[in-house]
């Protein structure tokens, strides 16, 4: 239970996080890849990027690789099947994707059954 402080805080600001749409403005690339990563989103594709302006996908790339990371640690993973949050399956390919999975499931589970 010392994580989900730790969660909610990190849910709190992903919710105050500026839209894709202000960031795209402000050309901060490596932050929407962030944002989508520690969320646990999928990867945006160029062409869906590129409706919001001139993308710099490596910039994307390396705060995605970043948020996703941070989404996909072990430790919080069945917090976030507990929290009724779908898995996309962001994590897929790393080290630890079948343990997260399984821990995700767990929660996710018993999420299920309340």
């Amino acid at each position: 239970m010392k994580l989900l402080p730790w969660i909610v805080v990190s849910l709190l600001l992903t919710g105050c996080a500026p839209s894709l749409d202000e960031l795209a403005k402000e050309g901060d690339w490596q932050q929407i890849g962030y944002q989508d990563g520690v969320r646990g989103q999928l990867a945006r594709s160029y062409s869906d990027l590129n409706q919001y302006g001139a993308t710099v996908m490596s910039d994307y790339q390396q705060g995605y690789e970043q948020g996703v990371a941070e989404f996909c640690d072990v430790r919080f993973a069945y917090q976030i099947g507990l929290s009724g949050q779908y898995y996309t399956g962001a994590c897929d390919g790393l080290p630890d994707a079948q343990r997260f999975r399984m821990e995700w499931q767990r929660g996710w589970q018993d999420y299920s059954s309340r």
